[in-house]
């Protein structure tokens, strides 16, 4: 079973790389526009078909969330000459930037770069140590699963989501990091010090995808609410607008985990937090930053309602479709395959 996973999975990534080349190719030669967009419309269908031959819970999940959301966003910018992509850059600078949830940082420090970039760098393994640690004992305490609380389960999937992501996306940085010698903008930014839904969902939680959504989603909401509504109250609609596409965007990747009709419960997550951050940027402009809480209260609020809100509506899509059981079967599949080669050798 692994195997021929494996070989599906080479042959999709095959396909995308091939993809790839026509793109940076057909950016030289096609100008940017609606001429561009069509020529780059196939490549975005078939970016949504290649998931489709992928079941792993890890491989599929991974490369849809790669190529199915974040890469044909990218293509789209791309069409009009925006976002992170360009024909200016190398080809294997090109496909990386396009598959891979990494972007290039803009604005590099210039004062003592390698004394600086020394200490971050140590700084950041120690986090990562840190956090590989806590996502060791989230697997470990899986052992007891039969005697831990239902509710307290669903907080260990979330967390062991966050641990996974944050791990597995750093690595790939890293190597991108030390292949192209580019300084790359952090994926995530210690989202369990988060003040506000603003202050997560903007600045500290899956950056890549922040990025993303801003050019393609909320910019020209924003523009033509402003120009409906007025600036002021114009970020409202085009924050709303942003989740819902999130949310959309969610249902398709749980639909390549699970292949069955979508419940809309991811979606109404996303729908939910909108409405709170978007009631939390009315109440911030009311104010008008005349009533400050202290981080000691705002802190546990905001991550206390995303876990909870989390653990209600994210999480037991996870439950309910046993893609929890999946993963323990993914893990036992290739902890036996590790321990076949370690016996060989």
């Amino acid at each position: 079973m692994l195997g021929e996973e494996m070989n599906s999975f080479i042959k999709v990534w095959l396909a995308v790389f091939t993809s790839l080349c026509y793109c940076h190719a057909m950016g030289k030669m096609v100008p940017k526009g609606p001429k561009r967009l069509i020529f780059l419309l196939p490549i975005v269908c078939l970016f949504l078909y290649l998931p489709l031959n992928l079941y792993s819970l890890h491989l599929g999940g991974l490369t849809a969330f790669f190529i199915a959301w974040l890469g044909n966003f990218k293509l789209l910018l791309f069409a009009f000459d925006k976002g992170p992509l360009n024909t200016r850059i190398s080809l294997p600078l090109f496909m990386a930037l396009a598959c891979l949830p990494i972007k290039i940082q803009q604005d590099p420090i210039k004062e003592n770069p390698s004394s600086k970039s020394q200490g971050k760098s140590k700084e950041g393994t120690v986090n990562y140590v840190i956090k590989g640690l806590l996502l060791a004992i989230i697997l470990w305490s899986y052992n007891f699963i039969e005697y831990i609380h239902p509710n307290i389960i669903k907080l260990l999937y979330a967390l062991h989501i966050y641990f996974f992501l944050e791990i597995f996306l750093a690595i790939g940085a890293a190597m991108v990091r030390s292949f192209y010698g580019v300084e790359l903008e952090p994926q995530f930014n210690e989202p369990f010090l988060s003040t506000s839904l603003q202050d997560f969902w903007g600045k500290r939680w899956n950056l890549m995808v922040a990025s993303i959504m801003r050019p393609t989603v909320y910019e020209p909401t924003l523009r033509f609410s402003s120009a409906v509504i007025g600036r002021k109250w114009a970020p409202v609609p085009s924050v709303l607008s942003t989740f819902v596409v999130s949310g959309v965007m969610h249902e398709l990747v749980f639909y390549y985990l699970r292949r069955v009709s979508p419940t809309g419960e991811v979606s109404w997550f996303f729908i939910f937090h909108g409405i709170c951050l978007t009631l939390e940027i009315g109440l911030k402009k009311a104010l008008s930053g005349k009533c400050r809480l202290p981080w000691i209260v705002t802190g546990p609020l905001t991550v206390g309602f995303v876990l909870g809100t989390g653990v209600w509506l994210f999480i037991p899509q996870f439950t309910r479709s046993k893609l929890d059981v999946r993963a323990f079967e993914e893990y036992a599949e290739i902890g036996a395959l590790l321990k076949s080669y370690c016996e060989k050798v």
